[in-house]
């Protein structure tokens, strides 16, 4: 199978030397690697090409983060799509081998692997990695959504592989939209009748230390991409899944020592439930406060959102 890698980036110059010869690196080596880049202000294009990957570029003002991966993918010749963002290391040369062993087997349309926290991550980053990416792998269908709800749709584009034919199939990702996109293609691949794996053997060293104010638009961007793709919430809310780590977390500050982190756990999950809430209500939030309250502002900003949705 030729593998087709896409990285989407913007100012990655620190990040993309070491991701690509890690990548080249691998015992499943990829056929070609796409970088596409937002106009960074630093030299990532250059290094790129001096790499000599193919290297694609937007405006940073049109990004999206379905859309551009969608452009890039057209661009693509390979029989698997890779997506990996621009902080993700493979932490070892099998990641790709163990991330596309799923596919041995044709019900298997899409597979993404295990973030590992990087050295020095926050405690609650921490567990939020363990409880989301545990050490078994599994596979997930249609038949799953009793027992999981919407964790049988979770997947993550920091991580991914999905067939080329397949991705054409169901229509790539959902655009525009500003957050959940591997979410809701992980989604359309499932009620297509496939299965996606969670591949834990896949491994890539990422994590992000956000400010309150950083998470506030994360979940806020998260609740207004399931607002633009409302169906979903027909299987499942996505609340129950916030409070099963809440609850994880709280458990694990319990210990000792770990108690000075409590006051930072209970604001932050006040600032991902409010922002979370508010996303779904983006609708009836004047269009001028929208940018200040997300993580991508330029989204909201020159893209003409319906009242309707």
């Amino acid at each position: 199978m030729r593998i087709s890698v896409i990285i989407p980036t913007l100012n990655a110059a620190s990040y993309i030397k070491k991701l690509i010869e890690s990548l080249r690196s691998q015992t499943e080596q990829p056929y070609e690697i796409i970088v596409v880049d937002s106009t960074s202000d630093d030299n990532t294009v250059a290094i790129a090409r001096e790499m000599g990957v193919i290297v694609l570029t937007v405006s940073r003002k049109s990004f999206d983060h379905g859309g551009t991966r969608n452009y890039a993918a057209s661009h693509a010749t390979g029989d698997i799509f890779v997506f990996i963002t621009q902080d993700a290391l493979p932490s070892d040369n099998v990641f790709l081998e163990n991330l596309i062993k799923p596919f041995e087997s044709s019900d298997i349309a899409a597979a993404y692997g295990r973030q590992v926290a990087v050295s020095g991550t926050p405690i609650l980053e921490r567990i939020a990695k363990e409880v989301n990416y545990p050490l078994e792998s599994m596979i997930k269908s249609l038949a799953n959504v009793k027992r999981f709800g919407i964790k049988t749709f979770f997947f993550t584009n920091v991580c991914s592989a999905i067939r080329s034919k397949t991705f054409r199939e169901i229509g790539g990702f959902p655009a525009p939209i500003m957050s959940n996109e591997d979410m809701i293609l992980a989604a359309k691949c499932i009620l297509a009748g496939y299965s996606i794996a969670y591949a834990a053997e896949a491994r890539v060293d990422h994590s992000h230390d956000y400010t309150l104010k950083e998470v506030f638009g994360r979940y806020f961007d998260i609740g207004g991409s399931l607002r633009l793709n409302k169906w979903i919430l027909t299987y499942a809310t996505a609340e129950g899944e916030g409070t099963r780590l809440m609850k994880t977390q709280m458990h694990q500050l319990m210990k000792p020592k770990m108690w000075r982190w409590i006051p930072r756990w209970i604001a932050e999950s006040a600032v991902k439930y409010l922002g979370y809430r508010l996303g779904l209500m983006f609708h009836v939030i004047p269009p001028k406060l929208r940018p200040k309250c997300s993580m991508h502002p330029f989204f909201w900003e020159h893209r003409e959102i319906t009242k309707s949705m």
